[in-house]
């Protein structure tokens, strides 16, 4: 009890700078920064990465809780899932049949398919990259703490036994000049005893600290393997990610060329405007058959001409057609008597026929 005692008074000394601190070398308080570093951004990773996979805070608490229970957690429905869902149940209302439930039976089904590979990308993120950060916290960076606790501990132990040497070694000194004729020898002794009482007990207490020391520097060492294991794990996350981003984008394209052969309200509604406009401007009335309509002869209108940017690939079926590229813009305009799925598209001194499924007309 005496020696614990003194071990707090030293720990009080050296926060005071009355007492000698064993200092560790510059290599080892690197080793122990650089594993405070790791730590602390590892958690801070970890966290925001919890955030990202569940926004929803009362989620994550639910899924904490089942998981030191030890008890898996049901499966929950994605937000694209219930949004499907949703949107089919009003499909299935408004009747299939109509131009609106139909689009959003597909859109609906798209959503679904879109939350599935949510659900899949937010398990394999958990398993590859947060399973690997929470193991870290929760058991390597637990056991340097405790290996960092006990060095600390036999630091203060190794101070104090020099403390004591110390105070043993003043004291004999003052003891042999001033020296008492009567109680000399006794007293001499005494102290003299003390002093190697002293020596042994630090002897020991140098010992263990090497000993502990050594121990940590190694757990601390192994701080690079954990950042080769993390590297590792984050590439995998950000393959996971790729790869949903990707699904994703296959699925919204392939909706958008689905609802771009069913029946669009607005885009014909677009185009038999531009006809109206064009057949007024032209002081035209009559059909044309665009069967026999030759595509060198037909010129631009004066007015009733507009942007188009082009959805998707489109490889021309004839000579009276205009091949397209995805993404690329294109000047449009219709002709009287054409048929509504169809528009005159110009690109530079290029003329044809497009569909207009494959455009977005530009305001």
């Amino acid at each position: 009890f005496h020696f614990f005692l003194l071990c707090i008074a030293n720990g009080l000394e050296e926060k005071l700078g009355q007492a000698e601190k064993t200092e560790l070398d510059a290599h080892f308080e690197n080793l122990m920064s650089r594993a405070d570093c790791t730590k602390n951004w590892t958690e801070k990773i970890y966290r925001q990465t919890e955030v990202l996979l569940q926004p929803n805070p009362s989620a994550r608490i639910e899924e904490f809780l089942y998981e030191k229970l030890d008890r898996k957690a049901p499966n929950r429905i994605t937000n694209a899932e219930l949004l499907g869902q949703h949107m089919e149940d009003a499909a299935k209302e408004f009747d299939l049949g109509t131009p609106y439930g139909n689009t959003l039976m597909k859109v609906g089904e798209c959503e679904k398919r879109l939350g599935a590979a949510e659900r899949e990308f937010l398990q394999t993120s958990a398993i590859s990259f947060l399973t690997p950060l929470r193991n870290f916290l929760e058991g390597d960076w637990r056991t340097i703490s405790k290996e960092r606790r006990l060095l600390e501990n036999l630091r203060l132990d190794l101070d104090a036994c020099k403390t004591r040497l110390k105070k043993a070694k003043v004291a004999e000194a003052k003891a042999a000049m001033a020296p008492d004729f009567q109680e000399t020898r006794p007293r001499n002794y005494v102290l003299s005893a003390s002093a190697s009482a002293a020596e042994h007990e630090l002897r020991v207490a140098q010992t263990e600290f090497d000993r502990q020391a050594e121990v940590t520097r190694l757990l601390l060492e192994g701080i690079s393997s954990t950042h080769v294991n993390h590297l590792r794990c984050l590439h995998e996350f950000v393959e996971a990610q790729a790869s949903y981003y990707k699904q994703c984008h296959l699925h919204m394209q392939d909706l958008q060329k689905e609802l771009a052969r069913l029946p669009n309200a607005f885009t014909l509604n677009s185009t038999q405007s531009m006809a109206t406009v064009g057949s007024e401007a032209e002081g035209i009335s009559s059909p044309v058959d665009t069967d026999t309509l030759k595509i060198e002869e037909v010129q631009a209108p004066a007015t009733g001409t507009r942007k188009a940017k082009v959805l998707y690939d489109y490889d021309a079926a004839d000579s009276s057609e205009l091949s397209l590229l995805a993404d690329e813009l294109i000047t449009v305009y219709t002709v009287p008597g054409m048929d509504s799925d169809w528009l005159i598209g110009e690109r530079g001194n290029q003329k044809g026929k497009v569909p207009v499924t494959y455009l977005e007309l530009l305001s």
